[in-house]
């Protein structure tokens, strides 16, 4: 069996480990939020939060740390590469607490400024559930008329300006507030700060002259230094996808596709670098066949996230939608994952998450406090719905 893990903020977070045990999760997926992005984490502090997980409720069903989402990687690492010395000796001492604590898989993501980017946090369904969204058209009216970069009308038709006009022009000073909250400021496990709209732009020209080319290469530099590292602790790193997995603000994404991992790891062949299978982020974009990147890099994979988004009709917006009921083929994509890991020692064996839940039923109460896409119910639903694919797969 796949190791069944859970996403956990810490002891803020809303969704407790008594929660997380009553949905049947056994492996938590968490990190040290409160440490400031660059700085080092320490033994004691990973020791401490591992202990609190694993030992803080005796009696309770066991839950173990295995997996760390994610250690930031801070803004220089990516605007200068190996350069950014201090800043990756950080990660790296980081990276060492972790494996001393018996931490053995991470997760990170190389996306500029933004980390994953939503326009919608609410959106409501037929069934009356709300799960996040991505408008194209309200992009590009935060884009082109709140934010105002410079060089996005040369990237938008003349179309896609009056469409994202026409909604501009009808929105309320509140509209544009919940917009800018959305897009600018951090969501829940984001690896970014929040900004304002003039630290926006400021960061966003700090990136003026990084290529794709030159970012990939900035990747490998900061892998160069840091798988070594983790190979011989026994640790795997896994890249998450861009989210979404195309360019956004005029910025390079280098995570986005099967060719993009393909020179990732023929760059850094080592066995440390791995992916993470994020469904979601890779399903939207319809060239990326998932239950064929999950068999070509079973080896790499030792963490996933498995969720499903719903591509709209203009091919650029997509929400979350069901865990089973996506445009990714879901079950193909754990017959690949079941196969590899069934070809793996017990301490080896692939962890997984339920990502990006609805909020439904009891989440929805006003009073209720929580995290989106990260709510319990939600959570508990598609866990219930992988774990049954997953039981039917293996007992055919």
């Amino acid at each position: 069996m796949m190791l069944e893990g859970w996403r956990w903020y810490g002891p803020d977070d809303p969704v407790s480990l008594d929660d997380v045990r009553q949905a049947g999760a056994t492996d938590i997926v968490s990190a040290l939020h409160q440490v400031p992005i660059g700085e080092a984490w320490t033994r004691k502090a990973v020791e401490e939060r591992k202990n609190f997980i694993e030992n803080g409720q005796p009696g309770r069903s066991p839950l173990t740390w295995s997996v760390v989402e994610s250690i930031p990687i801070p803004d220089d690492v990516k605007r200068l590469g190996g350069k950014a010395t201090k800043s990756i000796e950080a990660w790296i001492a980081s990276l060492e607490a972790v494996a001393a604590a018996g931490i053995k898989i991470i997760c990170y993501n190389f996306m500029p400024v933004v980390d994953w980017c939503r326009t919608d946090l609410e959106w409501e369904l037929p069934n009356g559930a709300r799960a996040m969204r991505f408008d194209q058209d309200r992009f590009a009216a935060f884009e082109l008329y709140i934010l105002k970069r410079p060089a996005a009308v040369q990237e938008y038709s003349p179309e896609q300006q009056a469409r994202a006009k026409q909604l501009f022009d009808q929105m309320s000073q509140a509209d544009i507030d919940y917009l800018v909250m959305v897009i600018a400021s951090a969501l829940p496990g984001s690896t970014t700060e929040p900004m304002t709209l003039p630290q926006f732009r400021d960061r966003l020209e700090t990136y003026r002259d990084i290529t794709p080319t030159i970012l990939r290469r900035h990747l490998a530099e900061f892998l160069g230094r840091v798988a070594p590292v983790a190979e011989q602790l026994g640790v795997s790193l896994t890249l998450h996808p861009d989210d979404p997995p195309r360019p956004l603000f005029g910025l390079p994404r280098i995570a986005s596709s099967a060719d993009d991992y393909q020179a990732l790891f023929d760059a850094v062949p080592s066995k440390a670098n791995g992916i993470c299978l994020c469904t979601g982020s890779l399903g939207v974009r319809p060239e990326n066949n998932l239950p064929e990147m999950a068999e070509r890099f079973g080896p790499r994979i030792a963490f996933a996230h498995l969720r499903a988004t719903k591509r709209e009709a203009d091919g650029l917006s997509f929400y979350e939608s069901d865990h089973l009921d996506g445009d990714v083929d879901m079950v193909a994509v754990l017959k690949a994952l079941l196969k590899e890991n069934a070809r793996r020692s017990r301490d080896k064996r692939i962890v997984f998450r339920p990502d990006h839940g609805h909020r439904m039923l009891d989440d929805l109460a006003a009073t209720k406090r929580t995290n989106p896409g990260y709510t319990a119910i939600g959570r508990l639903r598609g866990l219930a719905e992988l774990r049954g694919a997953i039981r039917a797969i293996e007992h055919r």
